[in-house]
């Protein structure tokens, strides 16, 4: 069963049981991966689907703060569950001190000293964790060893 197959079953599942954010969620789900398969003329692989999940967990994220930001709580409530049904289909994240350990292996490795370096020590790091390490984290940390 492909990447898109799973997620329209679990959508079903969801329908069946009556999980109305869940489905909603997944149905939007399920409408970006087919625009991405359309656009790109070719099944989709497991990794370009994260790629996209990965994309609507940021969005979801970057929402939830503005309506935060502007005291809109039913609002960011909403986001954030949403939020959550799209993580679960992510890889468990990388720790703070599991990034900080690869950021410090990485630094060592290619002899960065300032941060004029960062963009050579990025690349590195993002490739290492794939797809299981937070960029912004990452960043911050590689900040805090080269300032």
């Amino acid at each position: 069963m492909n990447f898109i197959e799973k997620i329209k079953t679990e959508m079903y599942s969801a329908m069946k049981s009556g999980e109305k954010d869940r489905t909603a969620t997944l149905r939007t789900l399920l409408a970006k991966l087919k625009d991405k398969q359309i656009n790109q003329r070719k099944e989709l692989t497991e990794k370009d689907g994260l790629a996209v999940i990965k994309t609507l967990v940021k969005q979801r994220k970057e929402s939830a703060e503005m309506y935060e930001q502007a005291h809109r709580p039913e609002l960011a409530e909403k986001e954030k569950k949403e939020l959550s049904v799209l993580e679960s289909y992510l890889p468990q994240m990388m720790s703070a001190d599991e990034i900080r350990a690869m950021v410090a292996s990485v630094v060592e490795e290619t002899g960065a000293t300032g941060l004029g370096d960062i963009g050579k020590v990025m690349p590195l790091v993002m490739q290492r964790g794939d797809g299981s390490i937070d960029g912004k984290a990452a960043n911050v940390i590689l900040r805090e060893l080269l300032g």
